[in-house]
């Protein structure tokens, strides 16, 4: 009888500390909507400061601008200097573009500069919800909350977001990444607590090892990487087209330009992609190998082509290639960005299709 009314106290424990859980993701998400609405606010007043972004362009004062200014025309009217947009330079030399980095989502507007630092403190806050929600959840199951992909997901996203605010602490210019990291932070909680979510069980008997903590905490933190350098090629593409444009004498749309040219050169853009995805790609490596390693101590074969091991495979190739690109003179630039989103759809469809509608030895999607 004492065993019994101990097992039932544990597993009323369990329960209870699951539903603290899931109450403290509901919360984290409710925080970080704020967030992504004052991210929001922080991009509508910046769009209203072309005035400011000018001038902090033409002094050399926005974020990044190393303190260079680019070329400009002044005009005398009166007296007064009539100060133009500031105009692509090229360097003939290497044939790249000297374009200084852009304000910012504030855009040199202070009222947007404020709501950004409102929502920098409202990420932090919902992080930390987040962050003890997911340590609940693992308190709940008595392990790693690595088990699902409910578990995977909220542990995703958290690490998302840790990437983001180490970046801010370390006073890299990456302020502009937060209105697009908590809009998909909040989709990845959305499809978690609505379509992946799995009551706290206990492991599969494959899983119940060390290499758990090793294997898995990896490809959560490479995954988190890789989609912060997804973003930054994705935003590069665009902010190359806009700089073309210009380039050629075109006008882009209003739209496009209060958006684009608040984001970092394309030159910028670029170099932050290439260095996130080059740190974290031996990482990923690493990943790779510890899997086959624990592969090996749960079924006794270190490699079989299973989907995962195979897409896990096929994403490796793919950022070798992207990587590869970069180091030939031919393929930098576009051509080397679109190997880069393509190796980070093989990511996803590594974790949402193959973990959906591929049934293998690593099915333990939970839905």
């Amino acid at each position: 009888m004492t065993l019994s009314a101990g097992t039932e106290l544990a597993t009323a424990t369990n329960e209870h500390l699951a539903n603290i859980s899931n109450t403290l993701i509901y919360s984290a998400m409710a925080v970080y909507t704020l967030a992504f609405f004052t991210y929001i606010a922080e991009w509508i007043f910046g769009s209203r400061s072309k005035i400011g972004r000018t001038a902090a362009a033409l002094t050399g004062k926005a974020e990044g601008a190393k303190g260079k200014a680019p070329a400009v025309t002044v005009q005398k009217a009166g007296g007064t200097a009539v100060l133009e947009r500031p105009k692509v330079v090229v360097r003939s030399a290497a044939g790249a573009r000297d374009v200084p980095d852009g304000p910012g989502a504030h855009g040199g507007d202070e009222q947007g500069d404020l709501y950004g630092r409102i929502a920098i403190s409202l990420t932090v806050l919902a992080y930390l919800i987040h962050l003890v929600g997911v340590i609940a959840r693992a308190a709940s199951v008595e392990r790693a909350p690595w088990g699902n992909m409910y578990e995977f997901n909220i542990t995703f996203s958290a690490v998302a977001v840790t990437v983001y605010l180490t970046l801010l602490a370390l006073k890299k210019n990456v302020r502009w990444l937060g209105l697009f990291l908590i809009t998909t932070v909040l989709l990845d909680l959305g499809i978690a607590v609505t379509v992946l979510y799995t009551a706290s069980d206990q492991l599969v008997p494959a899983l119940h090892s060390y290499w758990l903590y090793i294997h898995v905490s990896t490809a959560i933190l490479c995954g988190a990487v890789f989609y912060v350098g997804a973003v930054g090629t994705l935003l590069y593409l665009f902010k190359d087209s806009y700089e073309t444009k210009l380039e050629n004498g075109g006008t882009p749309g209003r739209f496009a330009t209060s958006f684009l040219e608040r984001l970092p050169a394309s030159s910028s853009l670029d170099k932050f992609s290439y260095r996130v995805n080059a740190a974290v790609f031996p990482l990923w490596t690493f990943t790779i190998i510890a899997g086959a390693i624990w592969a090996e101590s749960a079924w006794g074969r270190y490699w079989g082509w299973d989907p995962k091991e195979t897409w896990a495979f096929i994403t490796w190739v793919a950022y070798a290639c992207y990587l590869h690109a970069r180091a030939t003179a031919g393929w930098k630039g576009r051509k080397a960005a679109y190997l880069a989103l393509i190796a980070f759809g093989c990511w996803l469809f590594n974790y949402y299709g193959v973990n959906i509608f591929v049934s293998g030895k690593h099915s333990y999607a939970g839905v």
